[in-house]
């Protein structure tokens, strides 16, 4: 396995509350940097989520 997939790997296999005094300061910030995209991505769902929802209310209070 190379650096870039054992990277990846820890990072996909991060858990909310877990004990990071295992993880480099590099590999924190990698951590971050990765939830902080996947934070983004989650409220952009939410956000598309609700406008069709919003959507699909108004169009049966019609």
């Amino acid at each position: 396995m190379n650096e870039d997939e054992d990277k990846a790997k820890r990072i996909a296999q991060y858990t909310i509350s877990q004990d990071l005094s295992e993880l480099s300061v590099d590999e924190i910030s990698e951590t971050i940097e990765a939830l902080e995209i996947e934070i983004k991505r989650l409220k952009a769902a939410k956000s598309n989520k609700s406008e069709h929802l919003s959507a699909a209310e108004a169009l049966f209070k019609s």
